[in-house]
This record gives C-alpha cells, structure tokens and sequence, in this order.
C-alpha cells in the first residue's frame, strides 16, 4: 500500500466539502484539523504495517525471502559491475530487470581466456590422456618392483638373522677374550713381583703396561708370519698351478 498518495487525496477531499460548506476562517481551522487527524491516522497505519512484520527483516531481506532482486537502485559500487548483474540474471531472470546480453562474453574477455587456456593448459586432451596413462604404467611398474623387493629380502631375513646371531656371538667371544688376556696380565704382574699388590698401585700399573705392550708386539709379529705363510702358500699353490697347465698344453 502506497501511504505517501492518501494523505494529498483525503486532504483535496475533505477540504473542497468544508470549503462549500463553510466561511474562510472556518475552512482554515478545518483545515489544520483534517491535516492533524490525517496525519495521525498515517502514523497508526505504519505502525501496524511495522507490526505485520514480524520476522524483523530488513527490505532487502525480505524481496530475497520472496524471490526477488534486494535492491530496486544500486547501493554499492559492487551493484554495478557486470558480475553482479549476470549474478541477477542468473538467478531472477527477466524478473530481475538486467539486460541479458551482458551475460555473454566480450571479445576482449574470449581473447584473455584463450590466452589463459593456452598458458594453463598448454596440451591436448589426447596429450593428457597419454600422459595420464604413462603416468599409471609407471607407479605400476614401481609397485612392482617393490614387491619384488620386498619378496626378497624375506628371503634373505633367515640368513640375515643367522648373520646378526654370529656377529653378536664373535662380539662377545672377542670381549670374552680381551678379559681373559687382561686377567692374564694381571695375573702375570702379581706373579712378577710375588706379593700381594693394589692394581692401582703405580708400580702395578706400570708393570700392566709394559706387559700390555710386549703382548701387542707378539700379536703383531703373529699376524706377520701368518700373513706372511699365506703368501707363501699362494705362490707354491701358483706354481703347482703352473706346472699343471704346462703338462696339460
């Protein structure tokens, strides 16, 4: 309901009846009194049609709740971009006032795309596809080959295993052994001076290590000869070699 319209015409109304009926001055007053209950009247009926509205929505919410464009005028520089209008469009249709030909694209917007489409997705479809595929073929064949490896190496797991018992066995007979030798000196030293002594008496300590030394010294020189009788017997076992390849020829 238009309120703005009613107060001009129960105004021209009421006032050409007492202006026939009655002298100036009383027309006047009427008037002033007309204008008064009119007004008061308007301020009753938008209060109701305040009341009505019981969701306590704004304009703009209530045209969106019923399915129409929220704003007749543009509110915002955002309400004139042509985004916004194809977004009207889009969802009001003829209803919401836009001129559909803004929906379609420029030449100047096919011509950006396309650049853009060239520089994002530089390959055929085909192209894709085919990569796709290799791409596949390939994490196929990685699997593969994982599994093999894995197969593998499960096989190996129980000799891997009797590996690592012989490693730690060698382990503990060598420090097994370094004690023993070291008890040996010990026992050596003692023997040495022939009485009772502290091992962390400095003579007791100093005997320990020369002998210490002297037991390093005949490793050593052991070693050597060892090294040296496995040469030996590769060059006899070479020459016996030798002989035999002759004969055969």
């Amino acid at each position: 309901m238009n309120l703005s319209v009613r107060p001009k015409l129960l105004r021209s109304s009421l006032l050409s009846i007492f202006r026939s009926a009655t002298t100036v001055p009383e027309v006047e007053q009427n008037e002033q009194v007309l204008i008064d209950d009119t007004e008061d009247a308007l301020a009753k009926e938008a209060e109701i049609e305040k009341k009505r509205n019981i969701s306590r929505l704004s304009p703009a919410h209530q045209n969106v709740m019923h399915k129409r464009r929220p704003y007749e005028e543009p509110k915002t520089l955002a309400h004139l971009t042509v985004k916004y209008n194809r977004k009207l469009y889009g969802k009001y249709g003829a209803v919401s006032g836009v001129n559909p030909s803004i929906c379609w694209p420029t030449k100047n917007d096919i011509a950006e795309r396309q650049e853009y489409e060239a520089v994002a997705y530089p390959f055929t479809i085909q192209q894709m596809m085919e990569t796709v595929e290799q791409r596949k073929q390939e994490q196929q064949l990685r699997i593969e080959q994982r599994d093999k490896d894995v197969a593998a190496k499960f096989a190996k797991l129980d000799q891997w295993k009797k590996e690592l018992h012989d490693k730690m066995a060698k382990k503990a007979a060598e420090v097994e052994a370094a004690k023993q030798k070291k008890e040996r000196l010990v026992e050596e030293v003692r023997r040495h001076f022939g009485f009772t002594l502290d091992p962390r008496d400095e003579r007791f300590q100093e005997m320990l290590a020369k002998r210490e030394k002297e037991q390093k010294k005949r490793e050593k020189q052991a070693k050597i000869e060892a090294k040296e009788k496995m040469m030996i017997a590769k060059i006899q076992q070479k020459k016996v070699d030798d002989k035999g390849a002759a004969k055969s020829t």
